[in-house]
């Protein structure tokens, strides 16, 4: 089940609007347009829509999948949505498909934290892929310990969410073991004083850990390389599904 802040329809309403640079997915429509010279994409976890519209802006077709519905009917209602295929599910549960490149952005690769699920999104994303087809995600260094920096104090913010008006949140970590991450995201409304509260949890992977799964579903890995955008405290993995 997908957590409160992508799938309760509140929160997701002013998730653009509380991290609304995105200039780190610019590397990533490069990669896959560019490099790659994908025509069709297929983006996992794609939430409220900004990347699948980016990469439809460059001519491709796209499809988004999402299991978050509040998320995916934001991403519905941006201009240029009508561009993509809007999927409510996962990488489980997709049609026919057969494309250039599938993506995982942001901290998509992280949400499975049981081999199973991760595996078994693996191989979904595996027989969405044409022979010869990349899948590129990125996922963060846990010898980094990024996560010792989501502090209330560093993280805090208001924002100007426009029609929501000024909407507070922050990050506070509640626990980590054996490489999985559970912190919680409070918001708080300042028109109405509603808080809504929300937990998630990440799994940090070894690039070992990493490249084991890929190979074990069949993929061949590529390439991992450092992140544009964290530099020393991410990989990016390119992996391909045989010819």
């Amino acid at each position: 089940m997908p957590d409160p802040i992508f799938d309760e329809p509140r929160l997701a309403a002013v998730y653009d609007a509380l991290d609304p640079d995105r200039s780190d997915l610019d590397v990533y429509v490069a990669l896959v347009a560019d490099e790659l010279g994908a025509r069709s994409v297929l983006d996992v976890g794609c939430g409220t829509g900004t990347f699948a519209i980016m990469l439809a802006d460059r001519g491709l077709q796209v499809v988004g999948v999402d299991p978050a519905r509040a998320s995916v009917d934001v991403a519905r209602g941006k201009s240029g949505s009508d561009r993509v295929r809007w999927l409510d599910g996962d990488a489980t549960t997709l049609p026919d498909l057969s494309v250039d490149v599938a993506t995982m952005t942001a901290n998509v690769a992280q949400v499975f934290t049981s081999d199973e699920d991760w595996s078994a999104t693996l191989a979904g994303i595996h027989r969405a892929l044409r022979p010869g087809g990349h899948l590129v995600f990125e996922a963060r260094r846990p010898e980094v310990r990024a996560w010792e920096g989501w502090t209330p104090e560093a993280t805090h913010q208001i924002v100007d969410c426009g029609p929501a008006g000024p909407v507070e949140d922050w990050t506070e970590v509640v626990s980590y073991s054996d490489g999985v991450l559970e912190f919680s995201s409070p918001t708080i409304f300042h028109v109405d004083g509603v808080r809504i509260e929300s937990t998630s949890r990440l799994r940090f992977r070894t690039r070992e850990e990493v490249e084991a799964s890929l190979a074990e579903t069949g993929y061949l890995v590529r390439d991992v390389r450092d992140a544009p955008d964290r530099p020393g405290r991410e990989w990016v993995y390119v992996a391909q599904r045989p010819e």
